[in-house]
C-alpha cells in the first residue's frame, strides 16, 4: 500500500488517498474512498439528474456493443461538447474526474509496471457514466482501441443488489467494486461485469451499481483532431 499525498482543489486541502499496487495477475491500481464526502454529495447530484425516463441511453444509441451489454449509459463528452470545451464546467463529474490525471495519481499508476508508464503523457480522455440494475451486465470484451481505463464506483448504501462484480476470465480474478473505489488498468486487459440481481427496487430509484468510466491516453496532434 502507497500513501498518496494530493492536494484537493475543491477542499483546498491537502488529502492521503491510499492505493494498492497489483502487478499479478495483471498490472493494475486501485485507490479506495476516492472521493471526499464534498465530491461525492456533487458526483450523486448529477447520477440522480441522470437516472430519470429518457436520460439513460441504450448501448445502440451511445455506440456501445449491443451484443455485449443490456445496461445503459450516458456519454458526458459528447453530451457536453463544444469546440472550447466550455460546456464540460456543467458536468460536476467531468470536472471532479480531472483528479485522475493529476501528477499524483498518474505518477502512481506508471509505477505499477514499465507497460503503464506512458500514462504520464496522456492527454485526451472520454468519459461514460453507466447504470446497471436487475439483470444487466457486460460480456467478458477488451477496449483493444483504448491505452488505459480507470473505473470508479458507485452505489447507494445500504447496498441492494449482488453481483455486479468486475471479472477477468482469463486471469481467473474479479473485484467486488466497492463504493467509492477506482481501479486503473491497461486496455488490453480483458473484463466483464456479472449479472446485478436486486429485488423490490424499480430501477429508476437509484440503488443499482454505477460506473464512471474513463478511457484515457496519448495520441499525436492530427489523432486529437479526430472523434473517440
Amino acid at each position: 500500500m502507497q500513501n498518496i499525498l494530493y492536494y484537493n482543489t475543491i477542499t483546498e486541502i491537502m488529502e492521503t488517498l491510499e492505493a494498492i499496487k497489483f502487478t499479478d495477475p495483471f498490472p493494475h491500481l486501485i485507490i479506495k474512498n476516492y472521493y471526499n464526502s464534498k465530491e461525492l454529495e456533487l458526483i450523486w447530484e448529477e447520477l440522480n439528474f441522470y437516472t430519470k425516463p429518457g436520460k439513460l441511453l441504450s448501448a445502440e444509441d451511445f455506440g456501445g456493443v449491443v451484443d455485449a451489454t443490456n445496461s445503459n449509459a450516458i456519454p458526458l463528452d459528447e453530451l457536453y461538447s463544444a469546440k472550447d470545451g466550455k460546456f464540460r464546467n456543467i458536468s460536476n463529474i467531468l470536472t471532479l474526474n480531472r483528479k485522475l490525471f493529476t501528477p499524483e495519481i498518474l505518477n502512481t499508476f506508471a509505477e505499477v509496471h514499465d507497460c503503464c508508464s506512458i500514462a504520464t503523457r496522456c492527454n485526451w480522455d472520454y468519459t461514460k457514466v453507466r447504470y446497471y440494475h436487475n439483470g444487466e451486465s457486460y460480456e467478458p470484451h477488451i477496449d483493444s482501441a483504448m491505452p488505459f481505463l480507470a473505473f470508479s464506483y458507485f452505489y447507494r448504501e445500504p447496498k441492494k443488489f449482488e453481483g455486479g462484480e468486475i471479472y477477468f476470465p482469463k486471469y481467473d480474478y474479479e473485484l467486488t467494486c466497492e463504493n467509492n473505489s477506482i481501479i486503473i488498468l491497461p486496455g488490453w486487459v480483458e473484463h466483464g461485469v456479472r449479472e446485478v440481481k436486486i429485488q423490490n427496487s424499480d430501477y429508476y430509484d437509484g440503488y443499482g451499481r454505477y460506473c464512471i468510466s474513463n478511457f484515457f491516453g496519448s495520441r499525436s496532434r492530427s489523432q486529437l483532431k479526430e472523434p473517440i
